[in-house]
Parts: structure tokens; sequence; C-alpha cells
């Protein structure tokens, strides 16, 4: 059964197997942590995401790393908060399935996720972690290959949120 941590470190530095892209519905790159891949991973990255054709909120499609550490990016969109009644914490649980789904499938052995739908889409970072970490807890006893699940923080507040809930 695979241990969960979370961390304060720039995702696009992750020595992992995959990391997960909080991405928009095109997949051709954005602001915060998309924008932040895209660039690291270098122009390659574009290319392949143009192939997928885009991506509805809650699935997940995955790509090669390119100049990435991280071998994959597994690119998922979440939900954009508008208030907790429109289905967010599903959409956004799917999120996490749908992610973990494609890394299994892919027999990798480890994943980082940023705190999806948390910036520019406005999800409440303690609801979105408690979402988070249920979610993952859910399905990790399907999981027969993933060893680490890594959640990367991006500030001291978030890294706090989400050791409480580990």
């Amino acid at each position: 059964m695979p241990y969960m941590i979370a961390m304060l470190a720039d995702i696009t530095t992750l020595n992992v197997d995959a990391i997960v892209n909080a991405a928009n519905h095109s997949l051709l790159g954005g602001g915060g942590v998309d924008g932040a891949i895209h660039k690291a991973a270098g122009p390659q990255l574009l290319a392949e995401c143009r192939k997928l054709k885009g991506c509805e909120t809650g699935q997940a499609k995955i790509t090669a790393g390119f100049n990435l550490p991280a071998r994959f990016v597994i690119h998922t969109v979440g939900p954009v908060w508008t208030g907790g009644e429109q289905g967010e914490a599903e959409l956004l649980a799917n999120c996490y399935r749908n992610s973990l789904r494609l890394a299994e499938e892919n027999e990798l052995k480890s994943i980082a996720f940023p705190s999806i739908s948390t910036g520019v889409y406005g999800y409440p970072l303690e609801q979105a972690a408690r979402v988070a970490v249920c979610t993952v807890r859910e399905v990790i006893s399907e999981l027969t290959n993933l060893e680490k699940i890594i959640f990367c923080c991006f500030s001291q507040r978030a890294l706090g949120v989400y050791q409480a809930l580990l």
C-alpha cells in the first residue's frame, strides 16, 4: 500500500514518475502550476497536448514529461469554485481518482499532486485538501503499483493544512 506525504516544493523539480498538472480545458498551458509545468517541460509538451484535444472537468490525460525530472505529466481539469452547490466536490474527487487510475494503468510507482483548483479556480484550500486526502484514502487499496503519493504544497499554509489531514 502506498504512503502519502505532504511537502513544500516546486512540483516541476520533483523526481517522481508523474506530476499532476492542474490544467485548463484546452490543456495548452495557462497560469499558476499549469504555466510553470509547460514552461519547465518545454515546447514538446504543448505539441503533445494539442493532439489530446482538450480535457473535461474531472477527467485526466497523460503525456510524457519531456524536460521535467518526472517521466510523465498527468493533466486534470479541476472545477471552478462557485460556492459548493454545483457538484464541485465530486468533480474534484474525480480529478484525483482519474489521475490515480492513469498512474496505475501506466504502472507508475510515484506521483505528485498540486492542490488542484485552489489557485485561480478559487476552491477553498481546506475543503479542497479534505477532498484530495479523503479521495486518495478511498482508492488507495485498489492501487497495486503506486508506492508514494505526494501532495506538493505551494505555501507553508497549504503544507500545514495537508499535514493536519494526513
